[in-house]
């Protein structure tokens, strides 16, 4: 079977062969390009996420109740679902780094007006419209990134620029949870971060150089690309594609990110800024989580075959409904007992997606769709529901309690899925099957040789 198509024969396909460039053209301002670009991406980044973490004190400050996080994070994963392919489009049209110092330099501005919000409908307006321009970095920062660098170097630059974005939410979360012991201090966070977005478009304006011709985003990107329904519709007749668009409304661990802060503040009487180090300590677990997925799900289908990845999947699902289980209905305290809990919650809380999600996914479907496949399943029916999930979570939060809704949503879906994947036993290897005798048959007819997978 053939290998994936590459981003550098992608690029030849669509006009910018990257690794064809001269030294001079590959080498030029690629490191302070790509330092701006990880600069926009964390910034963006904290902005959109600026109200998870200063939520106890907006609340109190403006009189709102918890259902006021559901809408303002369910408008996040709206925007990302509907704006992201809009975005990626102006970008192809008009060049990616104008639309980034718009989108995610200048569009703080709206991220400053928030910080003057005087009441509910103020805040829900702006921080709305704030959020349009934080999911922009996303589809065309990984553009760029594929242009500036031929495809042996491409892995470590996104490698790095993880890095830091990780390195950073780590770091950072805490230092904006000291603004909740400030009198206003949500204000002073948002006119900081908006400030920093502004500044972040001038240094892309600076340090990013673009070339010319480049890679389509929506070409190299599953979630910034043209929706393209019919073959959307197509895929779902794949049985392991239709199960993954059911399975993924199981996946509520985005509500969990949201109300994670506030949960400690309100069911365990934690202030503000220490929960927002018990967020830093879970993110932390979650580094290590989705490093060592990957290799964990290689080391199963080794091992097992197709089954292997399934095997997993139901390992890390009914882990992680174990370990939410532990750390949200039972009171740890406020010693080391619970920073333990939290880590290994973080732990095991991202392994499934790298080691069984994507790779699944991936081996379905012709090559040529698969970038449909992943905007379908993640950004269309995940963003969904991960918004529908976060309403109904911030409603249900004021008269049941943020510790029965993290039972009934984030543990009892998990222990289904664990259970519903049991499927994927009999349709995951004989999809795998037909798709590998397709892909074989595609290149015999173009006389290609074939290769093994």
């Amino acid at each position: 079977m053939s290998k994936p198509l590459d981003a550098t024969q992608a690029q030849a396909t669509f006009g910018t062969n990257t690794a064809s460039m001269s030294r001079v053209q590959k080498v030029k301002g690629r490191g302070g390009g790509l330092t701006a670009l990880a600069f926009a991406s964390v910034v963006d980044g904290f902005e959109g996420g600026l109200v998870n973490t200063l939520f106890p004190v907006i609340r109190d400050a403006l009189g709102l109740q918890t259902s006021a996080l559901g809408i303002l994070t369910a408008v996040s994963r709206f925007a990302r679902m509907l704006f992201g392919p809009i975005w990626a489009s102006l970008a192809d049209r008009y060049g990616r780094k104008k639309i980034l110092f718009i989108a995610t330099g200048l569009w703080g501005l709206w991220t400053v007006a928030a910080g003057f919000a005087q009441d509910s409908t103020q805040l829900f307006i702006l921080y709305s419209i704030g959020v349009i321009g934080t999911v922009a970095s996303e589809p065309i920062v990984n553009g760029l990134i594929v242009d500036m660098y031929a495809s042996a170097e491409r892995g470590r630059a996104f490698g790095l620029l993880r890095t830091i974005a990780t390195l950073a939410s780590v770091i950072a979360t805490p230092i904006i949870g000291q603004f909740a012991n400030i009198e206003d201090g949500w204000r002073i966070g948002m006119f900081a971060m908006g400030g920093i977005s502004v500044l972040s478009g001038f240094l892309i304006l600076l340090f990013v150089h673009e070339p010319k011709k480049h890679t389509p985003v929506g070409a190299i990107d599953p979630d910034a690309m043209k929706f393209n329904f019919r073959a959307a519709t197509d895929l779902l007749r794949t049985k392991t594609i239709l199960f993954m668009a059911i399975q993924v409304t199981l996946t509520t661990s985005l509500v969990l990110f949201a109300f994670f802060i506030t949960f400690f503040v309100d069911e365990r009487g934690w202030t503000t800024a220490e929960a927002a180090i018990l967020m830093s300590v879970f993110m932390l677990g979650a580094v290590i989580s989705g490093l060592v997925g990957g290799l964990l799900g290689d080391f199963f289908e080794r091992r097992f075959g197709p089954r292997g990845r399934v095997i997993m999947m139901q390992g890390y699902l009914a882990l992680y409904a174990i370990a939410t289980l532990m750390l949200f209905q039972f009171d740890w305290g406020h010693g080391p007992a619970l920073y333990v809990m939290i880590f290994l919650t973080g732990l095991v809380s991202s392994f499934g997606h790298p080691g069984a999600v994507l790779p699944i996914v991936g081996s379905v479907v012709s090559k040529k769709v698969v970038a449909t496949a992943y905007a379908l399943i993640f950004s269309f029916v995940q963003g969904l529901f991960a918004g529908l999930f976060s309403l109904a979570f911030g409603f249900l939060a004021d008269s049941l309690g943020l510790q029965t809704l993290m039972f009934w949503f984030i543990t009892i879906p998990y222990l289904l899925n664990a259970v519903l994947w049991t499927v994927m036993y009999r349709i995951y290897p004989k999809d795998l099957a037909a798709q590998r005798a397709r892909d074989e048959a595609d290149e015999v007819a173009l006389g290609a040789p074939v290769q093994s997978s």
